[in-house]
């Protein structure tokens, strides 16, 4: 289980604005985010157990995220989840990736799981169910966990997104700066919903607040490896716009050529 809110298309300068908390096995090893080989150039954290990333950016500006959901008829042998979100953001548009989302998804190989996919010019969720669909993204406000987008029956998406509209997130800063303390809400008692989950063997791994503006310069991308009660966020934004603008100078290169 994992839980992701994005703000999508409300501010003007950052029109993708995320925070996420990554639920797993605590003895599920994983990297910090890098910049991945290949083309388009995409920045993640890479799952070490089967090779994929639950998410990441790509050099287009190009957002997929994943949460895991349950399915009422799983595969035998299920193909990696996480590496179809990582195949995701080798597309150059999100219209692209939610076409192959939806074509992999059909072939019934997944288990559960909901993608987010958003660019600046589309959003959508995706519900990896028995019978996938995709959603548009709402402008403003959207929260997913283990079940549909905005879904009122999931306690944990609704507390976040009360906490997050209790005053009005209008730029960037706003929205990062609540959003952290949002998703380091510890845990209270079982009975009650929290952002930071804790159990035994799995819980909140780490963290993500993203923000992708119109300009590579003003894009941020900061990381906690653990859960965010505890454990610092990192400054990963070097990286983030390093790809960004070299996406947007072969674009350029691509476009004077043509």
């Amino acid at each position: 289980m994992c839980i992701l809110a994005i703000q999508y298309k409300s501010v003007p300068e950052a029109p993708i604005l995320v925070a996420a908390n990554r639920d797993e096995f605590y003895d599920r090893p994983s990297t910090t985010p890098s910049i991945q080989s290949g083309k388009p150039r995409i920045l993640s954290g890479v799952d070490q157990q089967a090779g994929g990333t639950w998410l990441g950016v790509n050099q287009h500006g190009l957002f997929v995220a994943a949460c895991n959901r349950r399915k009422l008829i799983p595969p035998v042998v299920p193909r990696s989840r996480g590496v179809l979100c990582r195949e995701l953001l080798r597309s150059t548009s999100a219209q692209e990736a939610v076409g192959l989302a939806m074509d992999e998804l059909l072939t019934k190989r997944y288990e559960g799981v909901n993608y987010i996919i958003a660019d600046g010019e589309t959003g959508w969720a995706v519900h990896g169910t028995d019978e996938p669909e995709v959603v548009p993204l709402k402008e403003g406000l959207n929260v997913i966990g283990n079940r549909n987008l905005n879904d009122p029956r999931d306690e944990r998406c609704q507390l976040a997104s009360r906490l997050l509209t209790l005053q009005t997130l209008d730029s960037s800063v706003k929205f990062l700066a609540v959003a952290s303390k949002v998703f380091a809400r510890s845990p209270v008692s079982p009975m009650r919903p929290s952002m930071v989950l804790r159990s035994n063997d799995r819980g909140t791994v780490s963290s993500t607040l993203l923000a992708l503006g119109l300009k590579p310069r003003d894009a941020i991308y900061q990381f906690a490896a653990g859960a965010p009660d505890e454990a610092r966020f990192e400054d990963y934004s070097p990286m983030l716009r390093d790809i960004l603008s070299r996406g947007l100078r072969e674009a350029r290169a691509k476009a004077n050529a043509s």
